[in-house]
């Protein structure tokens, strides 16, 4: 499976590369607590990856990041994505708690 480092992502937020779909897969409770806000995000829970897929589908050929909290729901989500033939899907290595201590520290860690 393909990751991409906070460090990296936090490089294509800010030269305004767009050319990626941030896919959180938290629950909306956790989102609420912590997020990265940026326009090119949406939130689908892992869980509802499988029912929801086809709303991806205008991002197929794009990459797409997954992150979750620590990053084992955006490995799950990844894998699923490939399977159905997303193959620019990455895994937001360490999630958003890495994202928090590394590059955002007004983010609580949960």
């Amino acid at each position: 499976m393909n990751e991409i480092s906070v460090q990296s992502l936090k490089e294509k937020i800010d030269s305004d590369q767009n050319n990626f779909l941030l896919l959180d897969v938290r629950e909306p409770f956790e989102q609420y607590q912590s997020k990265i806000d940026i326009e090119n995000s949406v939130l689908i829970p892992v869980g509802e990856l499988t029912d929801r897929i086809d709303e991806l589908e205008d991002h197929k050929d794009n990459e797409i990041i997954c992150l979750c909290r620590s990053g084992g729901r955006s490995a799950q989500a990844c894998e699923l994505l490939q399977e159905k033939g997303f193959e620019n899907a990455k895994n937001l290595k360490g999630g958003i708690n890495k994202w928090a201590r590394e590059i955002d520290d007004s983010l609580p860690v949960y």
